[in-house]
């Protein structure tokens, strides 16, 4: 397997394990994948899906980068469109008293990191990725950051968009920095910003 260069994208539906465990499990079973949908089918720059993993989708994107401009704007898309579902299910499952708490318990998330070094390989009629940075994306999704709802962006995909000010293309709050240290990968450097404004000015 050769390695190259990739931009990943990991949507996290938080609140998932509490909702599973506290809503009824008809419900549940028709919420988390309609919203698994939603966030796959408002991909506008041409991610491709590599997995779902449960509560989250695991995109990724080779070749040509989208511009920065247009990558935050989909991440703006995948939390605004998600968040009109949950109000969208919400509505549609009324009758089911469980129903009232889905905006209250389920929120997302975003990971964006740029690794330099991935690897595509088939696996049956899957393509898996493989390598260190898909390691640290993953890791990301526990991390120091005490709100729910929050877009996070490696320092990997800064860098990568190193000739672009960060705080100039968010206008909704405040760009904040954090770390957090991971066995085996050591300290991870890291931006993140709340997109709780994005529905809730």
């Amino acid at each position: 397997m050769k390695g190259s260069p990739m931009l990943i994208c990991i949507p996290d539906i938080s609140g998932f394990t509490e909702f599973m465990s506290e809503t009824d499990f008809e419900l549940s079973s028709k919420i988390i994948p309609a919203l698994l949908n939603q966030i796959i089918y408002t991909n506008e720059i041409g991610l491709k899906v590599s997995e779902i993993e449960g509560d989250a989708v695991l995109f990724f994107k080779t070749g040509k980068m989208p511009s920065l401009e247009k990558l935050i704007h989909q991440c703006r898309v995948f939390y605004t469109e998600f968040y009109k579902e949950l109000d969208a299910l919400r509505k549609k499952h009324n009758d089911n008293a469980d129903a009232a708490s889905i905006p209250d318990i389920l929120g997302l998330k975003i990971i964006l990191h740029y690794g330099k070094e991935i690897a595509l390989t088939k696996v049956g009629n899957s393509i898996k990725l493989f390598g260190e940075d898909l390691i640290v994306a993953h890791k990301l999704l526990k991390n120091k950051v005490k709100i729910n709802d929050y877009l996070l962006l490696t320092e990997g995909l800064a860098n990568h968009y190193k000739e672009n000010n960060l705080d100039d293309h968010f206008d909704w709050a405040s760009l904040k920095q954090k770390s957090t240290s991971y066995d085996h990968v050591g300290e991870v450097n890291y931006y993140y910003i709340d997109l709780k404004p994005l529905v809730n000015p």
